[in-house]
């Protein structure tokens, strides 16, 4: 067994030694205090997550995946920012997704031994049927994690990207990737959980990475979420309220061109602005490569 007393996130946090001790506004104030330790952790890591953001980019749009690995919170982090792709930007759900530890079951309870089967994460990858095309991202917060291990050393077999997210330096067995994100968010303030200064540095790192991914492959429209699944009532109205503001029109315009493109605001727009047909409106994304830009500024 690996000896990780002396990794950055398994040492005791000297400015939490006394936190049964304080009062419940100082331990809210502290615990903040090491919430901005990890959002500025990630602000140090910059030019590697714009790696990371260029080479899914790069594969989503060749046809590839993105393929989030980990094991309890890491795992679940990953399943969380994969489950939020399809509503957000109307991509097919088999795009983004995130593979943990354990399986389904490890996302509503702790599977916490299925972590050290190194030979899980490849057969976990197998399943997917992983191919060249394929980011395969590991994360493991305190960096050793034999399951992860296991997926990323098969991802270089079949020749897909890898990256890399952990929370600590480079140690002994760390497989070599494509992209290493190593935000150091320091001792936790409770003692070897990474479940929050790490998590939270994770859950900004995936966020940045399939947002801006996204961004790349033509899914917003400035700062607009035109590619929006209105798949309930509140994305409904969004999606109404997008077609309004972009097209500078009438709400009842607005939504009877979203109705003639499917509730697709993209569409939409692009129906007003071309005077097009829905038809033709898709004719002209699909040359742009889905920019809605593109599209319609010539």
């Amino acid at each position: 067994m690996q000896d990780r007393s002396n990794f950055l996130t398994e040492l005791p946090n000297p400015a939490s030694e006394f936190l049964d001790s304080l009062s419940v506004e100082d331990q809210v104030k502290l615990m903040h205090q090491q919430d901005l330790q990890a959002a500025n952790a990630v602000g140090e890591v910059g030019p590697a997550i714009a790696a990371a953001v260029k080479i899914v980019t790069e594969r989503l749009r060749l046809g590839g995946r993105l393929l989030y690995v980990g094991a309890g919170t890491s795992g679940r982090l990953g399943v969380l920012d994969a489950s939020e792709i399809p509503p957000t930007f109307r991509a097919d759900p088999e795009l983004v997704q995130g593979i943990i530890a354990g399986g389904i079951p490890a996302i509503f309870k702790a599977q916490e031994g299925a972590e050290d089967d190194a030979s899980g994460g490849e057969r976990d990858l197998v399943a997917k049927n992983l191919t060249s095309k394929d980011v395969v991202f590991g994360i493991t917060a305190g960096g050793s994690t034999p399951y992860v291990h296991g997926a990323l050393r098969y991802a270089k077999t079949v020749g897909s990207a890898t990256i890399f997210l952990s929370c600590v330096a480079h140690s002994p067995g760390e497989t070599e990737v494509d992209v290493v994100i190593r935000p150091l968010t320091g001792p936790e303030i409770v003692t070897g959980s990474t479940r929050l200064k790490a998590g939270t540095a994770t859950k900004l790192v995936l966020n940045t990475v399939t947002t801006l991914a996204m961004v790349g492959l033509g899914k917003t429209y400035g700062n607009w979420m035109v590619d929006v699944q209105a798949s309930n009532a509140k994305l409904r109205d969004r999606a109404a309220r997008i077609v309004q503001t972009l097209t500078a029109t009438t709400r009842p315009r607005a939504e009877e061109l979203l109705a003639l493109a499917g509730g697709h605001a993209k569409v939409a727009i692009t129906m007003h602005k071309l005077n097009a047909t829905a038809e033709t409106a898709k004719v002209a994304l699909g040359a742009a490569g889905g920019s809605l830009r593109k599209a319609t500024e010539k």
